[in-house]
């Protein structure tokens, strides 16, 4: 295993920006093609690292402008085996392309100036679909299958593991014990529908409970992404022995289902001062949150107003 100094995440009295919906962004923003939504393959052209860096570069002064801490993902949540078989990589090939996505946000973080801490994350993605259950693994397939690209990952400069759009526990069990095995600091984002519910049917505190009683809690924390709060906030109970587990959050722009943004030729960019105050609400209910970012339909102009308005909340 390479030798890097890995950046520990920072305690929740620390704000945390993180980045948002890149696959959106270059799709509707930049008419980009994105072949099974892979955004990865763009680290091997100076033309799309220099589309990656632009994207970045947005959080990156958000999160200095405000004196927050920055945490960047890789543009890798699609960079696993089975969705590179699709896009012609075998696992050579796959694993040269997540060190050059690594290295697109690792070149910004030797540029940063801002007072808190710069992170990497390793974005993981589901084997299946991000919004529904294909064929659901056991927690022993899942460790074995996500074994790969974690263990790339451990090879690079990533602070964090992040898994991304989780829909069911199993899968979510087997991504952090291929974390732990691979020395990595592993963080889960559970996806839920309208209901506040994971697509398995799972509430948010199963979930968390169930993950967590199957790894001895080796995870760092939880979040939720890819869903509008209207569509969780109401489950989030503030007096739950699990709440204080989940602390990030990054939501989807838009209010419909997943099944609705399936069908969407057009960008839904929701309501950016909405989303903002649905975030700053969220404080209230989740006492350890301060990892904020956006997912699909939200860029840089949804996460300004989202930061400065949980700063405010923070400071209230």
């Amino acid at each position: 295993m390479a030798n890097f100094s890995r950046t520990p995440f920072p305690s929740p009295s620390t704000l945390v920006v993180t980045d948002a919906g890149l696959e959106t962004w270059l799709v509707f923003d930049r008419s980009v093609d994105l072949p099974a939504f892979a955004a990865y393959p763009l680290a091997a052209t100076a033309e799309g690292r220099a589309l990656l860096t632009e994207y970045y570069e947005h959080y990156a002064a958000i999160a200095a402008d405000i004196g927050a801490a920055c945490l960047l993902e890789a543009p890798t949540w699609r960079a696993n085996p089975d969705w590179a078989a699709t896009l012609g990589h075998d696992r050579a090939e796959l694993a040269d392309l997540i060190a050059a996505a690594v290295a697109v946000p690792d070149a910004l973080r030797r540029g940063w100036a801002g007072p808190a801490p710069f992170l990497i994350g390793g974005a993981v993605g589901p084997r299946g679909d991000g919004y529904r259950i294909d064929a659901a693994m056991s927690a022993a397939e899942a460790s074995d299958y996500h074994s790969f690209q974690i263990g790339v990952f451990a090879e690079t400069p990533v602070d964090v593991v992040t898994a991304m759009t989780i829909c069911y526990a199993e899968e979510a069990v087997g991504i952090v014990q291929a974390a732990e095995r691979a020395a990595l600091p592993v963080v889960i984002s559970f996806t839920v529908e309208t209901d506040g519910r994971l697509p398995s049917g799972m509430s948010i505190g199963e979930a968390i409970e169930a993950t967590d009683a199957a790894t001895d809690r080796y995870a760092s924390h939880f979040m939720l992404n890819c869903a509008h709060p209207a569509h969780f906030h109401e489950v989030l109970d503030p007096a739950a022995p699990w709440i204080s587990r989940l602390r990030g959050i990054r939501a989807n722009a838009s209010m419909l289902s997943h099944a609705e943004l399936d069908e969407m030729e057009v960008l839904d960019a929701g309501d950016p001062t909405d989303l903002a105050a649905r975030y700053a609400a969220l404080g209230s209910v989740l006492p350890d949150l301060h990892i904020v970012g956006g997912c699909c339909g939200t860029d840089h102009r949804h996460v300004e107003p989202i930061a400065r308005a949980v700063v405010a909340q923070r400071g209230a």
